[in-house]
């Protein structure tokens, strides 16, 4: 029987709302060239002279509330030591172990992948838990991962998992969530997901075309079936066809921009129009994060809630991430199963 390891990869975290903890991760975070795509010279003079020393403080106020909501500890971590936990269950009877390393910080994908190593594994399986592929995300994790590995002097057999928007389990675990919420009570549904900039979505499109020639709101097809927007919208249609959500009554929109030049319709200016337009109870989604983090409970359940209120509009009611929901975990567990065969 094979002896496999199986690499859980999160973005990660700070290690503590610390204002000195809270620079350490923005700087190894902003600092990887997938993450903003400049020449090294500019991305080190942005990154470490200007947005992690004026970032840095605002953003510790704001993980301590996240901590605060936590109890003590990242949202993130916890839920994705749950899953890791879980996860392993699946595979008792079997030679496979479950890792979990974060991308930036810890526990650090440097020493866990170590740690992997020593186990000396015949076939290593990296499953970066990003439902949509982004070179920011998933081509990240997995371009450290494989940077890593190809210093050890006995290589094994290596599986990537890239991307899993249309995984059952991963659909479900959110259909679960919502479904425990009463939807006649609420006028509008969002379906929020990370922004990225314009240009490094329109990366994975050749031959001179972008998002907009590939029709990238309406269709997925072999030519962007890895556009992060393609697929952001194909998992939209999924879930409003499991809920039966009425056309019309739902919107796509992205959140955590930095400029203009990203992703639209941006989240923020949609929840504001939406409560100038009379509505007054929305149920949020945020499907690109498989655990509620700084994004979902902060950025939608705090902050959104306070653009919402101002512009006339009552609750916006945060849908939970798939954390460590068994059916999340079935949905892993059959990804797994399928690479090893």
């Amino acid at each position: 029987m094979k002896k496999v390891g199986v690499l859980l990869i999160q973005l990660g975290t700070p290690d503590s709302p610390k204002t000195k903890d809270v620079r350490r991760y923005l700087s190894e975070f902003l600092n990887d060239p997938r993450v903003i795509d400049l020449p090294w010279l500019g991305r080190k003079l942005l990154v470490n002279g200007l947005i992690v020393p004026f970032r840095a403080p605002k953003s510790a106020k704001i993980y301590k509330d996240l901590w605060d909501f936590g109890n003590g500890v990242s949202p993130l971590i916890t839920h994705s030591e749950n899953v890791k936990k879980k996860l392993q269950e699946k595979f008792e009877t079997e030679n496979v172990t479950i890792h979990l390393a974060m991308r930036y910080q810890n526990p650090a994908m440097y020493d866990v992948m170590e740690e992997m190593r020593k186990e000396e594994y015949d076939s290593i399986v990296l499953l970066p838990l990003f439902p949509h592929y982004a070179s920011a995300s998933t081509g990240s994790a997995i371009a450290l991962a494989m940077n890593i590995i190809s210093k050890w002097w006995v290589i094994p057999e290596v599986v990537c998992l890239n991307q899993f928007w249309d995984n059952e389990g991963y659909l479900e675990s959110i259909a679960e969530h919502a479904k425990q919420f009463d939807f006649s009570e609420y006028d509008h549904f969002l379906f929020s997901y990370h922004g990225l900039p314009e240009r490094q979505v329109d990366k994975v499109h050749l031959n001179g075309t972008n998002c907009n020639s590939a029709n990238c709101r309406t269709e997925l097809n072999e030519n962007n079936q890895f556009c992060y927007q393609a697929t952001c919208y194909a998992t939209t249609r999924k879930l409003v066809e499991k809920l039966n959500i009425p056309e019309g009554k739902y919107t796509v929109a992205f959140q955590s921009r930095l400029d203009k030049k990203w992703l639209t319709p941006f989240a923020d200016k949609v929840v504001a129009q939406l409560a100038q337009d009379g509505t007054k109870k929305i149920l949020a989604f945020s499907p690109a994060f498989v655990a509620d983090c700084l994004e979902t409970v902060i950025e939608i359940g705090d902050e959104y809630q306070g653009i919402f209120t101002e512009n006339g509009g009552e609750k916006i009611q945060l849908v939970p991430s798939s954390n460590d929901n068994d059916r999340f975990i079935e949905g892993l567990e059959v990804m797994v199963i399928e690479k090893l065969n």
